[in-house]
């Protein structure tokens, strides 16, 4: 029996929210250079917030490959 006034978590709805949080973290480690799976870290409490840490203050692979790479002009 569902009562309407009381609020739960249904499973569909957990998959829900763990989808809108895993998708964008996933394509920004992709982005970034680092491999995707990290983007499950965001499952765990305390391994999100240090994903999102290091993901804004450590030197992305992608940026070390771009510094490197020499310029060329036409």
């Amino acid at each position: 029996m569902m009562h309407f006034g009381t609020w739960t978590w249904h499973p569909t709805m957990m998959l829900l929210v763990a989808a809108l949080a895993i998708v964008p973290a996933w394509r920004i480690c992709s982005k970034a250079g680092y491999p995707g799976w990290l983007a499950l870290l965001f499952l765990l409490p305390i391994a999100n917030l240090v994903l999102l840490y290091f993901l804004a203050f450590a030197e992305w692979p992608l940026e070390r490959r771009a510094a490197s790479a020499p310029i060329s002009v036409s």
